[in-house]
């Protein structure tokens, strides 16, 4: 009972309940978090949940960065003196996403065993391995093919930094702002794709400059720094983890869950679908400075010297940035109808790349790839927005009357495993790419064989989650 004689009356059946109180404990442990709670929410839960979401977007930044560094420095790699044929080129710009694809499954559950914070400083720092062994393999152009293969994986860990980053980030948030937090959180880790690919070529240019007074110079001396430029910022970032955020004690992961979901037929269509748009994404982001290097030998011989090779960081630009506005359309007009649709513009944009080559037009290829992501974002978006919708309807249609915890409990692990399945997509199209030079000299077979993929995808969405006839179709998936 209240002392205050002013408190107003309250009803005895219905008492008000007070804030849960936060217990800090050493370590920068949370106990009691609850961000349903608004009272605890809007008094302190929000501000602690913020400056944790930012710290974490800093990571994740440098994660995506460290996993497309290959994907920029195998096209100088000539210049400072290596000898790699196609084969092993394309296996440089593929390993970082396998190995990164794979980790995404541990790393999905390494919050709930170590903590948010503590993992966040573990995973930054663990990227330190990767950039300075990059730096130390291009600085001997007689490093061994295994070696700079091996260096390569390990960028791998840029790519595993996701899963946790996402996990732990949806403990800090409530339902209602879950979606918009995750969603700063994965863009901003997507433009780290597009920032390396943009920095790399310029802080090269210029170290070559300061170094020996002539931006063409060859040699390994210059690459290096396409590694080392980074170190400090993943330094920053573990620090800024240790002294900024927080482990949260009841961010509990769900093994079982997990297990569950990948009994579900539906997980693995979906994840088929995402391996196209994410996929797409990831892919076409480490090929892209090879295809420009390739198509177009002229512009690349002039970007090596004067850095405008960056121009290849507008397509994971342009694709992070649309993803966003995936998700919006979906919300509007349903996340299969915009899948669909983007599968549709990814066959017929691919389509016009294959019919425009012999015109040997720089900025109409540009233009065109910058479609193709811009397409691969939205899908990104928009298959993302399905996953719940399909989980709810598939999990009633199986058991009838499914208890909200346990569709939930699926759709949270089938996020995850798809982003994890769909990563994979990033080592698939540079291995076709590679597969159809060293076969036939050219990419194009490659080419047409996405162009097939993007029409089965397109039918397949359609089947089942858009045919009238489907039962996740009338829950407007």
């Amino acid at each position: 009972m209240s002392t205050d004689p002013q408190a107003p009356a309250r009803s005895t059946t219905a008492p008000a309940s007070p804030a849960i109180q936060l217990d800090f404990r050493s370590g920068r442990w949370i106990e009691h978090w609850n961000p349903e709670d608004t009272a605890q929410w809007e008094r302190e839960g929000r501000r602690i949940a913020r400056r944790n979401l930012n710290w974490s977007i800093f990571a994740e930044f440098l994660g995506f960065v460290v996993w497309q560094l290959w994907s920029i420095v195998v096209v100088s790699l000539p210049a400072a003196g290596f000898s790699f044929d196609t084969s092993q080129t394309f296996w440089l710009i593929s390993m970082p996403s396998l190995v990164g694809a794979t980790l995404r499954i541990p790393y999905t559950f390494t919050v709930s065993r170590f903590g948010g914070r503590n993992w966040t400083i573990v995973s930054a720092l663990l990227l330190l391995i990767p950039t300075i062994g990059l730096a130390l393999c291009v600085a001997n152009p007689g490093t061994p093919f295994w070696l700079m293969l091996a260096v390569a994986g390990l960028a791998g860990f840029g790519g595993g930094n996701f899963a946790s980053s996402m996990a732990n980030i949806t403990f800090f948030f409530p339902a209602r702002e879950k979606g918009w937090a995750l969603g700063l959180n994965a863009a901003g880790g997507n433009l780290g794709a597009a920032i390396a690919q943009l920095a790399v070529p310029i802080a090269v240019s210029l170290t070559a400059v300061v170094t020996t007074g002539a931006a063409s110079a060859k040699g390994g001396s210059s690459l290096v720094i396409a590694g080392l430029m980074w170190v400090p910022l993943i330094l920053i970032a573990a620090i800024g983890a240790w002294r900024r955020m927080d482990n949260l004690s009841n961010a509990k992961g769900d093994l079982a869950g997990s297990l569950a979901a990948l009994k579900e037929p539906h997980l693995w269509i979906v994840a088929f679908l995402y391996i196209g748009t994410f996929g797409s994404f990831i892919g076409f982001s480490g090929v892209f400075p090879k295809l420009i290097k390739d198509f177009f030998p002229s512009y690349s011989s002039f970007a090596i010297g004067a850095a405008a090779l960056s121009l290849a960081f507008l397509g994971p630009l342009v694709g992070s940035l649309s993803r966003p506005y995936g998700g919006k359309l979906a919300d509007r007009f349903g996340g299969a109808r915009i899948t669909v649709v983007a599968f549709g513009v990814m066959a017929a944009v691919t389509l016009t790349v294959i019919a425009t080559l012999p015109l040997k037009s720089f900025w109409l290829f540009l233009a065109l790839f910058l479609a193709l992501f811009a397409a691969s974002g939205i899908g990104n978006g928009s298959t993302y927005r399905m996953i719940p919708v399909i989980f709810a309807r598939a999990s009633r249609a199986a058991k009838a009357g499914a208890a909200p915890s346990h569709t939930n409990r699926l759709a949270s692990a089938a996020l995850g495993l798809v982003s994890a399945i769909g990563a994979y997509g990033g080592f698939v199209i540079p291995q076709l790419l590679g597969a159809s030079s060293s076969a036939t000299g050219s990419y194009i077979p490659a080419f047409f064989g996405f162009v097939g993929a993007y029409a089965l995808m397109l039918i397949v969405a359609w089947a089942c989650y858009l045919r009238r006839s489907s039962a996740v179709a009338q829950a407007g998936a």
